[in-house]
């Protein structure tokens, strides 16, 4: 009797876990379904038509090529501005490339993997708003902050207007590395090798979490280190320990060590490329009119046309936030949000004329390119204030209410859900308009694999002594120039070019390659000499050769700093993975 008692209560307690566990999944399957409902377009066939849509699927193809020649961080591409190739993938964040490349080693298509980025993206911001909104301040807060962080129409203008996909991707990360900064924030002192098992991995997510923030967009994820550094000094100054405050500050540090292979490159040799010639002054003409944050029309213009309108209930939240700083009584909350507010009226007032003098003296903003780009900041900024001063709002009015009607505590429970599920659905219908492209296009995918005609940008990763669009084929990959000459092509890859040459006098060879810092020409294995900078072949590399046969080799290798950058990134693994020993060493963590 007993024993049949026992595995009664035994079964018993499984199917409660197993409710328990299916509960707590409900709010993920709900923003899956939530999420997909914008998404529709991206299942059917062709290309989206976007503002950069077919450059994206251009370079990913490009990358994905230049991984199976065995790079494994690819930087040259060379098929694009009309064969003569282009350093872009030195400059453009590579998270994309990996992830669609990884969908194309699976079997999509290359304009299928670009798609399927997109949507994995989309879905994944939400899922990580979520993550760290519940866990800070319950279902309810997530589940609002999730759906104004993926109804924004800042996400609907890189879905569907600008197909920004890097931009797009950055959105994952920035909550994704505040939830690990408070789960860190939050742990016990460490007994067990489970909980110093659990500790490091949350350690380790951090440090990816932002590496991959950097690898997405490093000029978003620069625009976010001040809100990732508040919110450090928030959780320190809430009662959290020094440990707290060494160790994430540490594994950020190793995060942006392990991305340092991009982005130190990126940053320092774009001196080398016509970045800040074609972008000087650019920001001066792309400041947003202060009402078009409270109203624009949805447009698939350019950059100038594009809504810049934050949201009906984004808005919404922001103006009720004042009463949840009056009324609240949770003084952490009160301060959160005074701080997003103030964080808020810095990121719209940058993005308008009167902060002209800012863009004028601090360079490192030229960066952006564009003031608006700084939406991103907002979109964030706005779902998190609408998150959790709605959700008061919505338990205030709902108290208010039942006390006037006298109701009993289950219907104030009941007006409460109609209260939340109204803001949830006027927060995904209002943007409806906006779920779809301006066209689909469907074309041979062969158009983005073999030579492109373009750079896929608007020519500012161009080398500074080249011109900045090629615009014209090469008759061959390598010509005589002067001199007489026999020339046999042998193996052919972007970043490896060989040819056996029979020269009958001296003679000047023009490789039709535009040359950027790491291309080296070996003539029977010794280095010669390249001059890039002849008017008459202007930025393509020229060498000599004496009269006789010869085995040339023309090499894309890494510089001085991109191999200290590899090493930094290299050293930043091997450290977290001696962190991952140190922590077992340890008997416990105080």
């Amino acid at each position: 009797m007993g024993v049949a008692i026992g595995i009664y209560y035994r079964k018993k307690n499984v199917v409660i876990r197993m409710k328990k566990k299916i509960r707590s999944l409900f709010p993920f399957i709900l923003l899956l379904l939530i999420s997909v409902l914008p998404l529709v377009p991206f299942f059917q066939k062709g290309l989206l038509v976007t503002h950069d849509g077919k450059d994206h699927v251009v370079r990913i193809a490009s990358f994905y090529a230049s991984l199976l020649e065995g790079n494994i961080i690819p930087r040259w591409s060379g098929n694009l501005n009309w064969g003569y190739g282009h350093p872009i993938l030195m400059f453009l964040y590579p998270m994309t490339s990996y992830t669609a490349s990884l969908f194309h080693y699976l079997g999509l298509s290359f304009i299928d993997s670009t798609k399927a980025v997109f949507i994995v993206a989309y879905i994944a911001s939400l899922f990580t708003m979520y993550l760290w909104m519940q866990s800070v301040w319950g279902k309810r807060v997530g589940l609002l902050g999730a759906i104004l962080y993926g109804f924004a129409p800042y996400r609907f203008v890189d879905l569907y207007v600008r197909g920004a996909i890097g931009e797009h991707m950055a959105f994952v990360f920035p909550p994704l590395i505040l939830y690990f900064l408070y789960i860190i924030s939050e742990r016990t002192p460490i007994q067990t090798r489970y909980d110093r098992l659990m500790y490091y991995f949350q350690c380790v997510g951090l440090s990816v979490s932002f590496a991959c923030f950097v690898l997405s967009h490093n000029a978003i994820s620069l625009m976010f280190l001040p809100v990732i550094g508040w919110y450090m000094i928030f959780l320190f100054l809430s009662g959290r320990r020094w440990s707290f405050a060494f160790v994430s500050s540490i594994f950020l540090l190793l995060g942006f060590g392990l991305s340092a292979f991009f982005w130190i490159p990126a940053l320092i040799e774009g001196k080398y490329t016509l970045r800040y010639i074609l972008t000087s002054g650019e920001p001066m003409n792309r400041f947003v009119p202060f009402q078009w944050f409270f109203y624009s029309p949805w447009s698939y213009g350019g950059t100038a046309l594009l809504t810049k309108f934050l949201g009906f209930i984004h808005w919404f939240g922001v103006f009720v936030s004042g009463i949840v700083i009056w009324k609240s009584k949770d003084t952490k909350k009160r301060i959160l949000l005074i701080f997003s507010f103030i964080m808020l009226i810095a990121a719209l007032f940058i993005m308008t004329s009167a902060s002209k003098f800012i863009w004028m003296n601090v360079k490192i903003l030229q960066n952006f390119q564009f003031p608006w780009r700084f939406l991103s900041l907002t979109t964030f900024i706005t779902a998190v204030i609408g998150g959790v001063s709605i959700t008061f709002f919505i338990e205030m009015i709902s108290v208010y209410i039942s006390q006037r009607m006298d109701v009993l505590q289950r219907k104030e429970k009941l007006i409460k859900n109609i209260f939340f599920i109204s803001f949830c659905l006027i927060s995904i219908g209002v943007t409806f308009h906006m779920w779809k492209p301006r066209d689909i296009l469907v074309t041979d995918e062969s158009i983005y694999t073999g030579i492109y005609p373009g750079t896929t940008d608007t020519g500012e990763s161009s080398p500074i002594w080249s011109i900045r669009f090629m615009e014209h084929t090469p008759a061959n990959p390598i010509e005589v120039a002067e001199g007489e000459a026999t020339i046999i092509q042998g193996n052919r890859t972007s970043t490896v070019h060989e040819y056996k040459i029979h020269a009958k006098q001296r003679s000047r060879i023009v490789e039709n390659t535009l040359y950027f810092p790491g291309w080296k020409i070996f003539v029977d294995g010794f280095t010669a000499g390249i001059q890039f900078q002849d008017p008459t072949y202007r930025g393509l590399m020229t060498f000599r050769i004496d009269e006789g046969e010869h085995t040339v080799r023309v090499v894309f290798t890494d510089t001085k700093l991109r191999m200290w950058s590899n090493m930094i990134s290299l050293m930043s693994l091997i450290t977290i993975l001696v962190f991952g020993i140190l922590f077992f060493v340890w008997k416990r963590i105080k």
